[in-house]
């Protein structure tokens, strides 16, 4: 059943198999959302390497303003990380179903208004343009934190210098030429294959994403979002429907 699936994914009960199903979902929305905004709002918001860089840049050649408005992208990613440890823990406490749930619907709710945001750009174009790109950097902080949280920070979707850099030090293991077929030996050196499996499905998968975020974005515009948002919010909904039909009520506290 879809809705059985949907549930393992997002269940509070975890499994490598569903972290890795739930990492792969989520690398590919986080590249379609990446490379979407970037034909939106011309920056790149899922990594902050770039932003930190940027504002020391701007601090030395004496842009005050630039470097501002980098540390309100820093600071929101932050909060959107912030975020997600706030209500992960709230619903643990509960016991609450959807423990990772919850960040999920928020986020697939921020998508939508990063779209409503986005169709009135030209309106007011001073205004919208900001809140955009910072609203994008909470919702990368928020999912990042999410997958951090479910893997125990095996997995990371929404940006991949620490995939790749994962993926070429499992290369680099498999293409050693061991002087000794003793695998017991101190010096014997072994690929982990089922670690450079994840990391080549989910470097393919955050790929994926940026394509179909890119030709969306293309042909239709900030609408691209709404399909987004519904896969985050179809990934969210049964676990939270499970706490809505029990019977204690959501801000109850646990004796």
């Amino acid at each position: 059943m879809p809705t059985d699936f949907l549930h393992r994914l997002t269940t509070k009960v975890r499994t490598r198999r569903a972290n890795r199903q739930l990492g792969g979902v989520l690398a590919f929305v986080a590249g379609a959302v990446n490379a979407g905004g970037f034909l939106a709002v011309q920056r790149y918001t899922s990594h902050m390497s770039g932003i930190v860089s940027s504002i020391a840049d701007d601090l030395v050649l004496g842009q005050a303003t630039l470097a501002l408005a980098g540390l309100c992208l820093l600071l929101a990613f932050t909060a959107g990380a912030a975020t997600t440890a706030v209500l992960t823990n709230w619903a643990r406490r509960r016991q609450l179903e959807g423990e990772f749930a919850l960040s999920l619907m928020l986020e697939a709710l921020l998508l939508l208004v990063f779209g409503l945001l986005g169709a009135n750009l030209e309106r007011f174009i001073d205004v919208f343009v900001p809140s955009t790109v910072v609203l994008l950097c909470f919702i990368m902080g928020l999912q990042n934190a999410i997958v951090t949280k479910i893997s125990q920070a095996e997995i990371r979707t929404t940006h991949m210098t620490g995939v790749i850099t994962d993926l070429g030090i499992e290369l680099g293991r498999l293409a050693y030429w061991n002087r000794t077929h003793e695998a017991n030996t101190q010096h014997f050196v072994r690929a982990n294959r089922d670690k450079l499996a994840i990391h080549v499905t989910i470097l393919g998968l955050f790929f994926v994403g940026c394509l179909a975020g890119a030709l969306a974005f293309k042909r239709v515009g900030f609408a691209a979002t709404v399909p987004i948002a519904a896969l985050l919010m179809a990934l969210a909904t049964p676990p939270l429907l499970v706490d809505l039909r029990s019977r204690r009520p959501l801000g109850e506290e646990l004796s």
